[in-house]
């Protein structure tokens, strides 16, 4: 195919757009014709809704789509499979499963979650204890064990999932990755309700849950080699999301500043201007690491941006609260609910202030994330592993 740029892309768009008027088309109709197109992530290979363009003119055609009134496909809804999801299959994945998943997960027709925390795993996550076993007069694997802090599991059609097939080995090799229908009945969703009141995550039971072998992402034991190139796309997709200048939660702060002076203090100015800084040194940071992104897998630098974004939002929050004294310990739209979306910054300042108290747990614990900063980005000694060696079944539990 001819290399494309920005010219041959909008040429593109304009058929799409005559073909398909976005004013009489149906949503689903249009979406599923971008995919079609190529229109959908231009750096996906043709087929899959892409060209085998560079990443960096997506923007080119979200830019022409957005002005001719298209609808999107609303991702933050479905960011769990366009951020984990869909990366890690176009890596691993079969012709198959490309031309099974993509599509529809890119269009929004089927939600993805992820299972992959455990109650008793923790932060290691490599010490997982969920079970697949092989029955050998189908080629299935059956699947049994407790997943935890799933987002959107009481919207998913499907789930990503690692789990152990092979205890006898140390624990990071026994493991396997999978692609789970969420609708089996052996497929128990219970929400958690969390500080804010909500039950936006959930706990997941597995009873037998049946999975085909043509469902196993990669090679039998390969499950966490596979699961690195989720988490590191998890980890850039939380902390590097593209912000315009004081967008994200330095945003309210600072326009509360402006609009209401009786709120001022000295003390506070300084810490705004601090975290202001920092705030536009971050998603400057951010760029650069999808211009990163841009030319291949994301590395460990993930890590640390998504580092900086919970540290970021913590601190803001709670400078926001200090700066609007008993009014920022409202919290007008309390409600035992199930989200589809989580929202920063459309929201009082109290919800941002306990939501943002779980930056530092989801998508790897600030902890983990140190370590993997040190190691992978700054070369530092890693720590002792007692366990390295050691079948997964002989560990202390």
């Amino acid at each position: 195919m001819t290399a494309l740029d920005g010219a041959g892309l909008r040429s593109r768009v304009r058929r799409l757009l005559a073909d398909h008027p976005p004013a009489t088309t149906d949503r689903d109709d249009f979406l599923k014709a971008r995919f079609d197109a190529g229109l959908a992530w231009v750096h996906y290979p043709p087929g899959l809704g892409g060209l085998d363009a560079p990443r960096s003119l997506q923007a080119v055609v979200d830019a022409e789509l957005a002005a001719a009134g298209a609808p999107d496909n609303d991702p933050r809804r479905i960011g769990i499979g366009l951020g984990m999801a869909a990366p890690t299959i176009l890596r691993f994945g079969t012709p198959e499963q490309k031309e099974r998943f993509l599509r529809p997960l890119w269009t929004g027709e089927e939600v993805w979650c992820q299972l992959f925390s455990e109650p008793g795993a923790g932060s290691d996550l490599a010490a997982l204890a969920t079970r697949a076993v092989r029955d050998e007069s189908s080629g299935d694997w059956i699947v049994n064990g407790q997943k935890v802090w799933t987002s959107s599991a009481h919207l998913a059609r499907w789930a990503i999932l690692i789990a152990r097939t092979d205890p006898d080995v140390p624990k990071h090799r026994g493991i396997s990755y999978f692609l789970c229908d969420m609708t089996d009945p052996g497929v128990e969703v219970r929400p958690l309700r969390q500080i804010t009141g909500e039950a936006e995550f959930n706990e997941v039971f597995l009873t037998d849950v049946r999975i085909p072998d043509a469902h196993r992402l990669g090679e039998t034991g390969e499950g966490w080699k596979i699961a690195q190139t989720t988490l590191m796309n998890e980890r850039v997709s939380i902390g590097g999301a593209r912000l315009p200048r004081e967008g994200g939660m330095i945003g309210p702060v600072a326009r509360a500043w402006r609009e209401r002076p009786e709120l001022r203090t000295r003390d506070l100015h300084g810490r705004l201007l601090t975290l202001w800084v920092e705030a536009e040194v971050t998603r400057l940071t951010g760029e650069r690491l999808r211009q990163q992104l841009a030319q291949g897998q994301p590395g460990p630098e993930g890590s640390g941006i998504k580092l900086a974004f919970a540290r970021l939002n913590q601190e803001i929050s709670g400078l926001e609260v200090e700066l609007l004294g008993e009014e920022g310990l409202l919290y007008s739209d309390w409600t035992l609910r199930r989200p589809e979306l989580v929202d920063f910054t459309g929201r009082d300042a109290g919800y941002r202030y306990l939501r943002a108290k779980g930056n530092s747990i989801e998508g790897g614990t600030s902890e983990v994330l140190l370590n993997i900063v040190a190691e992978r980005v700054l070369g530092l000694p890693a720590e002792p592993r007692t366990d390295k060696d050691v079948a997964w079944k002989d560990l202390a539990r």
